[in-house]
């Protein structure tokens, strides 16, 4: 190999190792951000569509505490986000601990230039794998895309308005490729239809997308585990 080809290649490596550090620095940067969030509450509107299965919007107030705890309290009743379901929470998206964050290009998204960045968790844990389309003049996240061991592929699509700098979509929409999906039984509580949705006799996984308009957050303010450990 000659010196220049050797110089060449040095500067490619150097390149890879500076976009990959730099790719890292972006997604810390913004998990940072959404860690300042400690806990919320909003009024929401929530439409599921699962399995074919729809089921008129929901109002009502939804509770979140970091890191993981949600429950949604439906207008006229009492509804528990299940736990062994998709978190719809943005931030559960993303990996905790230390990743190798690698760039993935450019896409436009509702008119807004995103960078993508693949980033794969060095520890063990449900994430496999998640992609993000990021706006890096805003510091969010417009889409994710993640692999997990227990859901499948989760997709995420945001929306932006007066939270944007905390990071706080104005609405969140999730789509699921859903396995044995069980859906939040004070939602269905009006309908015949069970909670748990069968696998169809194909064996392949369902669609399914539940939609959160956010009306108003109520941001930081010490929420209790009480909140969270109400009966219905």
């Amino acid at each position: 190999m000659t010196k220049k080809w050797i110089w060449m290649l040095c500067l490619l490596l150097v390149h890879h190792a500076a976009s990959a550090a730099d790719a890292s620095q972006v997604f810390y940067a913004l998990r940072d951000k959404m860690l300042k969030i400690k806990d919320y509450t909003a009024d929401v509107k929530v439409k599921i569509d699962v399995a074919h299965i729809r089921i008129p919007e929901v109002k009502g107030k939804l509770y979140f505490k970091s890191p993981d705890k949600m429950r949604l309290e439906r207008n006229g009743g009492i509804s528990v986000l299940p736990k062994k379901n998709i978190n719809m929470s943005v931030r559960n998206m993303m990996p905790a601990g230390n990743v190798t964050a690698l760039d993935a290009g450019y896409e436009t998204i509702d008119g807004k230039k995103a960078r993508i960045i693949k980033v794969i968790p060095e520890d063990e844990g449900n994430i496999v794998l998640s992609k993000l389309w990021i706006d890096e003049v805003l510091m969010v996240v417009l889409k994710t895309e993640t692999t997990t061991r227990d859901e499948g592929m989760v997709v995420m699509k945001l929306k932006y308005g007066a939270y944007t700098v905390q990071g706080l979509p104005d609405q969140l929409t999730v789509l699921m490729d859903v396995k044995d999906y069980k859906l939040p039984a004070g939602v269905t509580m009006d309908y015949n239809d069970p909670t748990e949705i069968k696998k169809p006799k194909d064996g392949k996984p369902k669609k399914g997308s539940i939609q959160l308009t956010y009306l108003k957050y109520t941001i930081n303010t010490g929420l209790t585990d009480e909140v969270f450990n109400k009966k219905k």
